[in-house]
């Protein structure tokens, strides 16, 4: 016999934030998925910074009362958010003060209280943008400025998530542009150079790749069974760029079970090992 599905257990998480509430909703995702079977309705309250709007969004929480996760730099404003919702009784809880009280005791500096200090336009915002430009221009083997200016290329059979890997990276200030491996293209001459970009090659389990590509056909209404969806010719797909990644001694990649930060992640280490080795 066969146990009862659990049934959801659902909460609302208001989000408050002086600014665009992105590193909250970071947390709360990485939270709510340590619980089985919680699903979060989330309420993103963003750029909170007079007490009417603060009352706007006590008004929200009266409506729907749940769980509070704060970011404010204003003392004020975060000290009429907390009475309240200890008068209230509802649990509050500013995520980044542990971090920040721990760091400026660390450091001996004290908190500078700055809203929106993390999206100053300093030289690291303009550098996002730049790799952000670079990665459209280079992207899916459209070679629109010189690959010599990478910092990284991404190959890999289609659909092995080379863009939405280089558009993160890209949000990381890396310059990052992919190139498909098609039988019987050849690859541009600068991937040969030693001391060029550095190139990492991406592959996937065959029978993960059909699956995804299959979705991608179903996606545009494209039902008859090509070669693209061909188990045995992906097979020799995937086989044939294995093959390629080591004849060139090209680091290799498996995204079969990563995500896109997972796989991220890994290139960010490979190109910091190759940084220190110069």
């Amino acid at each position: 016999m066969t146990k009862p599905e659990k049934l959801g257990l659902f909460l609302h998480v208001h989000l408050v934030s002086d600014s665009t509430g992105e590193t909250l909703a970071g947390v709360m995702k990485a939270t709510c998925a340590q619980f089985s079977n919680l699903i979060p309705i989330e309420h993103m309250h963003t750029m909170i910074r007079s007490e009417r709007q603060m009352d706007q969004v006590l008004a929200s929480m009266e409506r729907a009362p749940g769980l509070v996760m704060f970011t404010m730099v204003s003392l004020s404003l975060r000290d009429h958010l907390l009475e309240w919702c200890a008068r209230n009784s509802v649990p509050c809880m500013d995520v980044l003060d542990p971090l920040l009280k721990t760091m400026s005791q660390y450091l001996g500096t004290p908190i500078i209280h700055e809203t929106g200090a993390q999206h100053a336009r300093d030289d690291s915002y303009y550098r996002r943008i730049d790799a952000l430009n670079f990665a459209t221009t280079n992207d899916d083997g459209q070679l629109g400025s010189r690959l010599d200016n990478a910092d990284v290329i991404l190959l890999g059979v289609s659909r092995t998530s080379k863009t939405p890997t280089c558009v993160y990276l890209a949000n990381r200030g890396v310059k990052a542009a992919n190139i498909p491996v098609v039988p019987g293209l050849p690859l541009p001459d600068e991937l040969q150079r030693k001391n060029g970009p550095l190139v990492i090659g991406l592959t996937v389990s065959p029978k993960r790749l059909v699956q995804i590509r299959r979705n991608r056909l179903l996606s545009l209404n494209e039902e008859h069974t090509t070669s693209y969806i061909d188990e045995a010719e992906v097979r020799k797909e995937v086989v044939n760029a294995k093959r390629l990644y080591a004849r060139h001694h090209w680091p290799v990649i498996d995204v079969t079970r990563r995500s896109i930060e997972e796989t991220a992640a890994k290139i960010l280490s490979l190109l910091q090992e190759r940084g220190e080795s110069e």
